[in-house]
């Protein structure tokens, strides 16, 4: 039942901020696309509820070539290599342009992801939505990442987000997991207030 009443709040307040902010998203989506006329929507495939993988919504944070300069990074720069084995994220990204380093900051690039929050894919609160390639460094602990839905903020988001060790954010997943209740998710909703305006772990 608790997961029922769960959906129903975020089919709730997700269409009531989707209305409430579609003008600012506009806005940024134009911005975006004047940067350099490319789309201003990224979509990318992420894992969801039960393993299956859904198109994760974002406006774009990165240049146009961003593939090809991130290979090229990593076969230039050891140490810049060595910080994504271990992360899979750069403190200095070369890919990100100045309005999307502002985006990212804010976490404002996240904002479609309230489409995917109606559709069905995301949740307001959970884990955040992984790639492929990430599923083998959560090992046995998969299985629980994919008991509930991926949330466009969460327990990780308000506990160091980047900050935090990637082992961390799967012991960190792992909890939410188990102990998921609408109380709680409400709390965190609480807690990404403060977090967002302080910018912890954001980059």
């Amino acid at each position: 039942m608790s997961l029922k009443i769960g959906r129903v709040v975020d089919m709730m307040v997700a269409i009531a901020v989707l209305l409430a902010v579609l003008p600012v998203l506009a806005l940024l989506c134009c911005a975006t696309w004047l940067q350099d006329g490319a789309n201003p929507i990224f979509v990318h495939r992420r894992i969801g509820l039960g393993g299956r993988s859904f198109p994760c919504l974002k406006i774009r944070t990165m240049v146009r070539d961003a593939d090809a300069r991130l290979r090229h990074l990593l076969e230039t720069d050891p140490a810049a290599a060595a910080e994504w084995t271990r992360d899979q994220k750069l403190r200095c990204d070369p890919r990100i342009t100045p309005f999307g380093a502002f985006l990212r900051k804010s976490s404002l690039d996240e904002l479609p992801q309230l489409l995917n929050v109606i559709a069905g894919h995301m949740s307001l609160v959970g884990p955040r939505p992984i790639v492929q390639g990430e599923v083998a460094r959560y090992g046995r602990y998969f299985r629980h990442y994919c008991l509930v839905r991926p949330g466009i903020t969460g327990l990780w988001q308000v506990s160091g987000r980047n900050d935090t060790s990637y082992r961390r954010r799967v012991a960190i997943d792992t909890v939410y997991s188990r102990s998921k209740t609408v109380l709680g998710d409400l709390a965190i909703i609480g807690r990404t207030v403060p977090a967002l305006m302080l910018s912890r772990g954001s980059y």
